[in-house]
């Protein structure tokens, strides 16, 4: 599941404008709010979900499966809206972008799930925004205050604690690689969300989203092509189809559609602040679906990564001048 903290709280120019609307003037807890919950409910409970998928089909064959069935869904979507879309140019560019953001971080997240545990990678995903922090200042792109740092230094800490955890689960080495493979995906979800943010300031999101996906889609299906040619299909059963069918339609499109209107009315920020209930949620499902109780370490882990997510939340950050210069 993608980090919800789409470079920086920048994620498109209505969106700027509905944050700046909302913080004028502060509402109660509505509609949209209640969607975000539901989005926050729908990624978390993912975890256990692809977890079981995996116990019916091959983790290529189910995340090829998925992505192409969500992609088409999404698609069909994304053509009722009455925007223009991105020019040619850009539409390559993105197809592109999306080979990582959906490809390549899709391949990591689906290796890294098949070796550990649903908790540990909801974790360490959670994380995702101080990846986000840390390349944007490597790329020149933003500049992070001292109070920033800390609060990415902490969710750093809380990493390192999940990840150091699994050498305690069963599987041994083989949990510690699939956390590292999450935690490669994550890092590659956050040079993506960077290198998309000039084109969520020009381009419808539901766009962006069917495009990105499409060729990450495309990417998965074509690797997982000998995986699904020796599966069984006929022994698949209603548990493997139905993760299949909630992995696709209500993670990567429903989900989707929910986290767009949030950032369209209430603005990215106060959007990413309810992700943040994404891996405590994803936690208690793994805990009552899976019996995966959590380690010392793990909670550990978790009262950090979710310290530093609140402490980076308060922090200012701004773009550095070279990148101000690019803008002029």
């Amino acid at each position: 599941m993608p980090s919800l903290s789409p470079v920086r709280a920048r994620a498109a120019t209505p969106a700027s404008a509905a944050e700046a609307a909302s913080t004028a003037a502060p509402q109660g807890f509505g509609a949209t709010d209640a969607g975000l919950v539901l989005m926050a409910t729908i990624w978390g409970v993912n975890y256990s979900v692809v977890k079981a998928g995996l116990q019916a089909m091959t983790p290529l064959s189910f995340t090829g499966v998925r992505m192409v069935f969500a992609s088409v869904v999404l698609f069909g979507i994304a053509s009722f809206v009455r925007a223009e879309w991105p020019n040619r140019r850009d539409i390559v560019r993105l197809l592109l972008l999306g080979l990582l953001g959906n490809g390549f971080y899709q391949l990591l997240f689906i290796s890294g799930m098949a070796r550990t545990r649903a908790g540990v990678a909801a974790l360490i995903v959670a994380a995702g925004p101080a990846w986000i922090a840390i390349l944007s200042r490597l790329l020149g792109r933003e500049r992070v205050s001292r109070l920033g740092w800390a609060g990415i230094g902490l969710q750093l800490v809380g990493v390192l604690c999940v990840v150091g955890s699994t050498q305690k689960f069963e599987g041994g080495s083989d949990s510690l690689l699939g956390a590292v493979l999450i935690a490669a995906g994550s890092i590659a979800w956050a040079l993506y969300s960077i290198l998309l943010q000039p084109y969520t300031q020009r381009s419808n999101g539901l766009h962006l989203s069917a495009l990105t996906l499409a060729s990450g889609a495309a990417m998965m299906g074509v690797i997982g092509v000998p995986d699904m040619l020796r599966l069984d299909w006929g022994a698949v059963g209603l548990t493997g189809w139905g993760a299949v069918a909630y992995s696709a339609l209500l993670a990567m499109v429903v989900a989707y559609l929910l986290f767009y209107r949030g950032v369209r009315i209430l603005g990215p920020t106060k959007t990413a602040m309810y992700g943040n209930l994404q891996p405590i949620i994803a936690i208690a499902v793994a805990w009552i679906l899976l019996h995966e109780t959590p380690t010392g370490w793990q909670l550990l882990g978790a009262a950090c990564i979710m310290g530093g997510l609140l402490v980076s939340r308060t922090a200012k950050v701004r773009p550095a001048p070279e990148a101000l210069e690019e803008a002029a």
